[in-house]
């Protein structure tokens, strides 16, 4: 049986915990990405110190019982659709239900129209976030592929677009068709 997961606001003090679990982050992209560590051993936080200080940004640590298993930031806010700008949970909890759970509760926390965005390159992501959508929008899903700004190299990011996933009718979740 899973043990419970849930998700909690990223406070000031959590800095280093949300650092640590950067970096296994960014280790497990460094096989897609082709990304090293700089001369200290250490991946660059890119995006983090965005994150966590845009107030159109929302972090969270997924737990399971007490332990920190990953993270999840949301963004756009403000300005609908809102955007998985990232999400990762540790290997150890992969393939266990962990990460479909911390999902569901992105979507009902922050109601709405959604972008979910994934390299293509990173086929485990890939069928998780394609499986998550056809779950939580049974009546479909629009997918696109996106350019990825200012990085003409690299192939398109897949942009998973839905529409108010989550809304339950009776017991059933339903998403609106784009």
């Amino acid at each position: 049986m899973l043990s419970p997961v849930t998700l909690r606001p990223i406070l000031p003090d959590d800095l280093p915990l949300v650092e640590r679990l950067w970096q296994l982050y960014r280790h497990d992209l460094s096989e897609f990405r082709g990304t090293l560590p700089d001369e200290s051993g250490s991946f660059t936080l890119g995006r983090l110190p965005t994150y966590l200080q845009d107030p159109d940004s929302s972090g969270y640590i997924i737990c399971q019982d007490t332990r920190p298993v990953g993270f999840a930031f949301v963004s756009s806010l403000e300005i609908q659709p809102l955007r998985i700008a990232e999400f990762f949970v540790v290997r150890a909890v992969r393939r266990s239900g962990v990460g479909s759970l911390a999902a569901r509760q992105l979507f009902a926390r922050h109601t709405g129209h959604w972008e979910v965005p994934f390299q293509e390159e990173n086929p485990g992501a890939a069928r998780f976030w394609r499986r998550l959508a056809a779950e939580v929008c049974p009546t479909g899903y629009h997918e696109e592929q996106r350019a990825v700004p200012g990085k003409p190299h690299i192939p398109p990011d897949t942009w998973l677009l839905l529409t108010e996933p989550m809304r339950t009718v009776g017991t059933s979740p339903v998403c609106r068709n784009l």
